[in-house]
């Protein structure tokens, strides 16, 4: 005789390994988190939320950009203003030193001082060993300086970097005017300190002064012909009157600067505001796409637990049989 496997066991064996195949699969939702968690899952779904994780570690890159140059805007705008505070300050003395019976050697002593303070502020407004006020021999005054500000996934599938640029620093029409003093210093060996608001001679040229004057003079550019604004009790009330011409547009100058920096602080502000909100809609995105619901997902697996609870019974149950086939023969 012959005991063959009986229809009932396979059917029950048969539901007994859906039932645990189905449990493997939402174990690992529940385990992982993940209802898509490679590309078999779903080749769309993966594929979308793969490429969309890329594009947000681009943008959190993009983010941190954002922020240090927040941070060294910040401290440009700083600098400007300290500096547009200084030379208020030059300005008030030299309106001082007008008047008749002054002591104008004292009043010089107190401007020097107050120069000295200008290069301290501009050489200090310094974040991360960027400085975006002083002009040395490694910028060139005539490109822009450029910050990453966004990550474009173009419609084609190409990718780009968008830039936020110092847009007042642009190239010169013709010849440089007082209009291109875009930093407060200009240091260059190549140049004359054109292009810092500070050391700019072109202030006094283009006001006809009887000489050119400067409220300092750079470091390594050529400065033959300035004449560095300072008194002495030789100075005629013209010559204080032409300095005084010269420290007031060098202060209208400096205002234009100073708000192009805020303009520019304001602008990365607001992109960095736009770039988080894109991060977070982003992950919202892939959340929708991959995400498991857990609640949805523990109430399939204790459900899944039970059947395979009643799965197993139902086996043993159908199994009972080969020992009732087993007693007929255990006494032969």
């Amino acid at each position: 005789m012959s005991i063959y496997q009986r229809v009932s066991v396979d059917a029950a064996l048969h539901v007994l390994r859906d039932i645990n195949r189905k449990m493997d699969v939402t174990q690992n939702h529940v385990t992982t988190g993940l209802r898509v968690a490679k590309a078999s899952d779903n080749a769309v779904y993966w594929s979308v939320a793969t490429t969309a994780r890329t594009d947000n570690k681009a943008i959190s890159a993009v983010q941190d950009a954002l922020g240090m140059a927040a941070a060294t805007m910040g401290t440009a705008y700083t600098g400007v203003q300290n500096v547009i505070d200084v030379v208020s300050e030059i300005k008030a003395k030299l309106v001082a030193a007008s008047e008749d019976g002054v002591d104008k050697d004292k009043i010089n002593e107190e401007i020097k001082q107050l120069q000295e303070q200008l290069r301290s502020v501009s050489e200090s407004a310094t974040f991360n060993s960027d400085n975006w006020v002083v002009l040395n021999n490694d910028t060139t005054p005539t490109q822009p300086r450029q910050i990453p500000a966004s990550f474009i996934r173009n419609a084609d599938g190409t990718v780009s970097v968008g830039m936020l640029s110092y847009h007042i620093d642009n190239t010169p029409v013709g010849s440089t005017t007082s209009k291109d003093a875009r930093y407060l210093i200009d240091d260059r060996a190549t140049g004359t300190g054109e292009y810092g608001v500070l050391t700019s001679d072109h202030f006094a040229t283009e006001l006809g002064t009887s000489q050119n004057y400067v409220l300092m003079t750079s470091k390594n550019g050529t400065t033959t012909g300035q004449v560095v604004i300072s008194l002495s009790s030789t100075t005629t009330q013209g010559q204080v009157g032409e300095m005084i011409s010269v420290v007031d547009a060098a202060l209208s100058q400096l205002t234009t600067v100073g708000s192009a920096f805020g303009a520019l602080e304001k602008r990365i502000n607001l992109q960095n505001d736009f770039a988080t909100k894109l991060h977070d809609n982003n992950t919202a995105g892939i959340g929708r796409l991959v995400d498991a619901d857990m609640e949805e997902e523990s109430s399939k697996l204790k459900a899944l637990q039970t059947q395979q609870q009643l799965g197993l019974q139902s086996l043993n149950i159908a199994n009972a049989t080969y020992d009732t086939v087993r007693q007929l023969f255990q006494n032969f």
